[in-house]
């Protein structure tokens, strides 16, 4: 593992992570989810970098390394995550692999947003892990129960309180900035999340024309089945593959919203992520 610093269009400095060894042959790029540090996905990039190819993590600005000192009034949107950050770690990692063909592996929120990046098509294959719309109507039912109370009344209080979302405290996603909170919010309270941004927007995301496989789980605790589909109707002019998994099927008790980054995966689902990108012949049939 190799930590470096890309540094973003607006100056915004953003800790990032590459792992790899000699002869890579394709890269790898690995968006995380809302809230979640790089550290979590170290174990699947590892994986990656063992089968030969360039895995890159990072941390959103405001997010684990790349966070200031103090959270408090830092400005951020998830906008400057898809426009500025993004786009400067996929740059960054193809200067430092010229020439190696580029996959994309975004995790719930990582794949909520690759329609915003600005130069997704240095892609060619996309894989996205639990990503499906945060509507609230379309959330798993536990979170639904809980989601009115967090956008009504918890976190606009607490983000006028802290000048920051201090999820760590309230046990609800982690510290976000304010502004990443606030647009998250507005997605998951309106039918087409972030279709809400506008028909340009929305035109953003039907011109992309790259392979996607969307993973689900139906223990998600999150996301269900009609909400992945409905954010994937999104990338209208994009092939877009489903692929329910069934930990059962795969004799495992549970995979859930985060479970497919962790390490007692590796034998039954990583070895699958080379099918969804393309890169192996598919998985014979059961």
């Amino acid at each position: 593992m190799h930590s470096f610093e890309v540094r973003t269009a607006d100056g915004q400095c953003i800790c990032a992570r590459e792992f790899a060894h000699a002869g890579a042959t394709r890269v790898v790029v690995i968006a995380p989810a809302m809230g979640v540090k790089q550290d979590y996905y170290l174990p699947f990039a590892q994986w990656l970098a063992d089968q030969g190819f360039a895995a890159i993590t990072f941390d959103y600005r405001g997010l684990g390394e790349s966070a200031p000192r103090r959270l408090r009034g830092f400005r951020a949107s998830i906008d400057d995550w898809a426009l500025r950050d993004l786009p400067a770690v996929v740059d960054a990692a193809a200067a430092r692999h010229p020439g190696l063909a580029m996959s994309y592996v975004g995790h719930s929120l990582g794949g909520q947003i690759f329609g915003l990046v600005p130069n997704r098509d240095r892609f060619d294959t996309v894989l996205t892990v639990a990503s499906g719309s945060g509507y609230t109507p379309l959330t798993a039912a536990r979170l639904r129960r809980t989601s009115w109370l967090l956008w009504r009344v918890i976190a606009p209080a607490a983000i006028a309180l802290a000048g920051y979302f201090p999820g760590r405290t309230l046990r609800v996603v982690g510290d976000l900035p304010a502004g990443v909170m606030r647009q998250w919010r507005r997605w998951c309270m309106h039918p087409d999340y972030v279709g809400s941004e506008g028909p340009a927007v929305r035109e953003q995301y039907a011109r992309v024309r790259t392979p996607i496989t969307a993973l689900m789980f139906p223990d998600d605790e999150f996301m269900t089945e009609p909400g992945v589909r409905r954010l994937h109707s999104l990338y209208a002019g994009a092939p877009v593959r489903f692929e329910l998994m069934q930990p059962q099927a795969l004799g495992l008790a549970h995979i859930g919203h985060f479970g497919f980054f962790r390490e007692k995966m590796r034998a039954s689902l990583w070895p699958r992520t080379l099918e969804w990108l393309a890169l192996a012949p598919p998985h014979p049939a059961h």
